[in-house]
């Protein structure tokens, strides 16, 4: 009678068959690899890239750019270092009290769970100083963690959006992730439209043919320009082209989107045993973020930890999981994972909770509710309809929401990483 550990023997990988995959990338006449290294060569060496990308994303370098520019923005960056620099935020230990009363005190959170508390998608700057006025005057929590999807064109071109954030993300100790506009939406499928060609869309909106290329193209461009790190990945080809970058040498890192649909524990292992693959000799890789589809239970959760633990990525892969979602056009309403959430941060590590839409109680009584689709809208469009101050609510009831976990959490003993530089002060 075979046993399962009999089984389990037969699944160990020949070091040959490692052999063959080096042959393969080594090999001078290997084309998949060739095209990707001259898309590379473009922009220098993976040294010179990365120390391009360093100049571009040091914070003096981007207040200098919005002055030089006269950015209406920078303004509102010198105000918010202001506010930072005077302890305007909550501090976390007021929050636990402001929560839990003379209990905070009492009370011994794990700190070792903390969950990051992440908001998509922060399309505009000016939302952003919204949101932080009413988190000084309500006392409440800004995000540790932005999801941004605005069109990367749009935001380069307005009036210094694309730097004026990333020089926020760093007054603020937060990580944030854009969106590149090669992605399966901007036409890369020309047998693609509307609703009436949706069952194209069932292989995946994909990045078909060269548009793996555009994707690495795009991305070194804004690396190297503005240096944006964390972007988007929602593609087994940009995924593994992603990987391979960072075998390079060059610093990239991004996080797999809902789209891509990993949502049970074997398509999970299959993602971080590439990022094993390819990871570097200090155990990075540049998958720092994997969101999971929203169907995912808690189960699936906990298996995929126990081999995240293994693969050495506890520390470096974070699970993204979708506690609420837009109100329209993504799922069933209503959608709270809220309480599921609570149930996992006593004991799995580096989790988010993404907040992509308002709690389905708020949403339900807006005259506007949120809704995907809206990511997709040019900003002409929005504002010729008059409908910014409607985004704008949208996105601050994903700050409501996000707030609502925070509390949900630290009710249960539990902790949070807000933004680290505004909250998590002593």
């Amino acid at each position: 009678m075979t046993t399962k550990d009999d089984l389990r023997a037969r699944l160990r990988i020949p070091p040959e068959r490692l052999d063959a995959i080096n042959a393969l990338l080594l090999d001078p006449n290997t084309r998949v690899v060739n095209d990707l290294l001259d898309v590379v060569a473009k922009y220098g060496t993976p040294e010179e890239i990365n120390a391009k990308a360093a100049r571009a994303r040091d914070f003096d370098t981007l207040m200098t750019r919005l002055a030089e520019h006269d950015c209406r923005y920078l303004d509102d960056l010198i105000w918010l270092q202001e506010q930072r620099d005077a302890g305007a935020f909550i501090s976390e230990a007021e929050y636990r009290r402001l929560v839990l009363g003379a209990g905070a005190t009492e009370m011994a959170f794990k700190d070792g769970f903390a969950v990051t508390l992440e908001i998509s998608a922060a399309q505009y700057f000016p939302w952003l100083i919204a949101e932080a006025k009413q988190a000084i005057a309500n006392r409440e929590l800004m995000p540790g963690r932005f999801i941004r999807v605005r069109k990367m064109r749009e935001s380069e071109a307005d009036c210094g959006d694309m730097p004026a954030f990333a020089a926020a993300m760093q007054i603020m100790g937060a990580s944030y992730v854009e969106t590149l506009d090669t992605k399966g939406t901007d036409g890369s499928n020309i047998h693609l439209g509307g609703p009436d060609t949706i069952t194209g869309y069932f292989g995946g909106i994909g990045q078909p043919n060269d548009h793996v290329l555009k994707w690495v193209d795009e991305f070194l461009y804004y690396f190297t320009t503005y240096g944006t790190q964390q972007v988007l990945n929602i593609n087994p080809g940009t995924v593994l082209a992603g990987y391979l970058l960072h075998q390079l040498g060059i610093n990239n890192e991004f996080k797999i989107s809902v789209f891509m649909g990993n949502d049970n524990p074997y398509a999970a292992l299959w993602t971080l045993l590439g990022a094993k693959l390819f990871s570097r000799d200090h155990g990075t890789s540049p998958l720092i973020g994997f969101n999971w589809g929203n169907s995912v239970n808690n189960k699936t959760i906990e298996i995929t930890a126990q081999f995240r633990k293994a693969l050495g990525f506890e520390d470096v892969v974070r699970f993204e999981h979708h506690i609420t979602e837009t109100y329209k056009h993504i799922v069933i309403q209503p959608y709270n994972r809220r309480d599921e959430l609570v149930a996992l941060a006593d004991h799995v590590p580096n989790i988010s909770a993404k907040h992509e839409g308002g709690d389905p109680d708020v949403e339900v009584m807006r005259e506007h509710p949120s809704d995907i689709l809206e990511y997709f809208r040019a900003q002409d469009e929005i504002e010729a309809a008059g409908d910014m101050p409607l985004l704008l609510r949208n996105y601050l009831d994903k700050h409501e929401a996000l707030n609502r976990t925070a509390r949900a959490l630290t009710e249960h003993g539990l902790s949070f990483i807000a933004a680290p530089k505004l909250h998590h002060r002593q």
